[in-house]
């Protein structure tokens, strides 16, 4: 019997479409890897190669790490790797995975900001989040953003792989570590309530993102391919839509808001 089919066997699986536990044998919504229908068309049993995830952190030895469970567990792809949330979208598109496991704290672009850019695309991709933030308000606001799945890294490795299962099942899945109600609260709360954030485009955030993280105007011109200027331009504009004309007080306002972490 092989990795999956054993870990599933008798796993419970925490779904936010049905606000209940499941059993896995007994509803047989989560199959193993070789029978889940493949996200992007077909069968993993009637493919060459399986499910295929691009996987997203910036930390390199983490990656690794992720990379051999996943390619041990018969039915799974990794087609790529990114370490910042540019890359990421750069690598969708080219790619085009079938599931991407990605990091919240990525440099350039946040997990969040990607979650909802990939959300626009014709043919997203499914997106599970592996992340150290364990806060109900993060959970939330990535399964807002397009996420069906959230798993916490101090996780046992058989919740990973019950969330990449879930999310191919078409369910979603948090880890058990996480209060399902709070984090449903929390989403309900966020689908009606505005932030500070929402008065930015995408691209604003993201240049908010860069400018906290300490680039620098030339540096964040040739990392999203704009001009000088129109970074200048954007700048200029979430500051003024903030209320905020200074470094220190953009690099605060960064950390409250997600966009970086302290300890990334």
């Amino acid at each position: 019997m092989n990795l999956v089919v054993y870990l599933l066997s008798n796993a419970p699986i925490k779904s936010q479409d049905n606000n209940k536990i499941m059993n896995v044998t007994e509803t047989g919504q989560v199959r193993p890897v070789e029978a889940v229908v493949n996200h992007r068309g077909g069968t993993g049993a009637a493919m060459k190669t399986g499910p295929r995830i691009l996987l997203v952190d910036d930390n390199a030895i983490l990656r690794a790490g992720v990379r051999s469970l996943l390619e041990a567990i018969t039915g799974y792809e990794v087609v790529g790797e990114a370490s910042d949330g540019v890359a990421t979208l750069k690598l969708v598109q080219e790619l085009c995975p079938d599931l991407v496991l990605l990091n919240i704290s990525l440099p350039k672009l946040n997990g969040l900001d990607v979650l909802s850019r990939l959300a626009k695309l014709p043919d997203s991709p499914l997106a599970v989040v592996l992340s150290t933030r364990s806060a109900p308000e993060c959970v939330a606001r990535a399964l807002n953003a397009g996420a069906v799945g959230y798993v916490l890294k101090e996780s046992a490795i058989e919740e990973l792989v019950l969330a990449l299962a879930a999310a191919f099942a078409g369910q979603t899945y948090i880890s058990q570590q996480l209060d399902e109600e709070v984090v449903q609260r929390f989403r309900n709360e966020l689908q009606n309530s505005t932030s500070a954030l929402d008065l930015l485009t995408l691209r604003q955030r993201q240049i908010l993102q860069m400018v906290a993280e300490g680039m620098g105007t030339r540096a964040i011109a040739e990392g999203i391919h704009l001009s000088v200027k129109t970074v200048e331009t954007h700048r200029a504009q979430l500051m003024q839509r903030l209320g905020i004309y200074n470094i220190a007080g953009l690099v605060h306002f960064s950390i409250r808001a997600g966009l970086i972490s302290l300890y990334h």
